[in-house]
């Protein structure tokens, strides 16, 4: 599909959404709907607009609050990610989404600790969320809690083989624990799946091999 085909089935999708909105100004399905498909389309303001219609609609829905908080991570407005994010496990404290979302804006702002609490907290209502359990594993890292980090690691590769960083951490994770050969292995794998393995790391890794 061509980029222009594309632009023009996303915009008829945007003008038959919009119809369905005005005709029904107040239903949250036609309001949440028209909000994903306008970020979709990179039309942030305007989807902004629509999540915020959306909780006044049904505010206890949980899910457009999860999707402000992603766009407002996304545009670096990190205290409103936070603030939306928050909301939403107001209304369901069970959303792992929210807890991974959370667990990022804490990381962002050094507060490794609090990260570590909300990627668990991911993983234990989600047990298959992998981004979750991947970074769940930086975050133990950071911690030199070197053997969570193991495990949180050898779960997202598990979870999902096919995830290029999922490997990188795990090789990370396998090279604190001083296992150079298999944290080798995932490492090579990471960089045949085209993931930017740090030029460092595999230095070190050839180091400690010697």
């Amino acid at each position: 599909m061509t980029d222009k085909k594309a632009q023009d089935d996303i915009s008829s999708v945007i003008e038959e959404l919009e119809k369905k909105r005005d005709e029904k100004p107040n239903s949250f399905i036609a309001r949440h709907h028209l909000a994903l498909v306008y970020k979709k389309a990179g039309r942030i303001d305007e989807a902004i607009i629509e999540f915020q219609k959306s909780t006044e609609i049904d505010p206890l829905s949980a899910e457009p609050y999860v999707n402000l908080g992603a766009i407002y991570f996304e545009i670096g407005e990190i205290d409103k990610a936070l603030a939306a994010n928050e909301a939403a496990l107001a209304i369901s404290p069970k959303t792992a989404q929210a807890h991974a979302n959370i667990g990022l804006i804490r990381q962002q702002r050094g507060e490794n600790n609090k990260a570590i609490n909300a990627y668990t907290e991911a993983t234990r209502h989600n047990p298959k969320m992998v981004n979750a359990w991947v970074n769940l594993s930086v975050a133990y890292i950071i911690a030199e809690n070197n053997e969570e980090a193991l495990k949180a690691a050898l779960q997202g590769v598990a979870l999902d083989p096919d995830f290029p960083m999922a490997h990188n951490n795990l090789a990370v994770a396998l090279y604190y624990n001083k296992d150079y050969k298999k944290a080798k292995v995932h490492a090579d794998k990471a960089l045949e799946m085209g993931y930017a393995v740090d030029p460092r790391f595999t230095a070190a890794i050839k180091e400690a091999l010697q």
